[in-house]
């Protein structure tokens, strides 16, 4: 007996790595940007950090950072299209994530945001990866984990200087913890649309 099968996958998520390593020139006035900004306001923000630091919102407010802030605009404008198929005028906000050792942060989700994502500044060997975690809820439920048809796995991004990983907003993730004695410095940021 011959049967006919086909397939068809649902749901993809998608995520996007840009390589800003062209802009590395930049990194060591950026790295003391940012312990210019801790020295500033010693006390963590909050938010999903458990340890280490993090800034407030306005990394991109600061003349520094101008370079990177485009490179980020354009690179959200990039996904956007992928996402809506036209162009989206977005503006952007940024914070510091500095994760000493034991430090990590938490699972959570951007609300309000288009798409969110993370620059690597400084990464040690030791650094915590980045974790995505599988958006549908009902795949808890399966008895497989990994990588099969139908199971459920949590994906792991190694962090890598000048790397920027851009993923949507709804997309829970955490970074595991940070094992290295020099801090782990990423710029977190998320992109809205401009003029909210």
């Amino acid at each position: 007996m011959h049967v006919e099968v086909t397939h068809q996958d649902l749901f993809p998520t998608r995520i996007w790595k840009f390589d800003l390593s062209s802009l590395s020139a930049h990194f060591p006035a950026w790295r003391q940007a940012v312990e210019t900004m801790r020295a500033e306001q010693p006390s963590p923000s909050g938010r999903s950090n458990r340890g280490g630091w993090n800034s407030d919102k306005t990394v991109f407010a600061r003349p520094e950072f101008s370079l990177l802030a485009d490179s980020v605009r354009q690179s959200f404008s990039y996904a956007l299209r992928q996402v809506t198929g036209e162009e989206v005028k977005v503006q952007c906000e940024a914070w510091v994530n500095m994760h000493e050792r034991g430090s990590y942060n938490a699972a959570h989700v951007h609300q309000g945001a288009l798409l969110s994502g993370t620059f690597y500044l400084t990464v040690p060997e030791g650094s915590g990866n980045l974790v995505l975690r599988d958006p549908r809820p009902g795949v808890m439920l399966s008895p497989f984990r990994g990588t099969g048809v139908n199971n459920a796995r949590h994906v792991q991004v190694a962090p890598q200087a000048g790397l920027l990983v851009i993923f949507p907003n709804w997309l829970e993730h955490e970074v595991a913890p940070h094992e290295a004695d020099t801090p782990r410095v990423a710029i977190a940021m998320n992109a809205m649309l401009a003029g909210s």
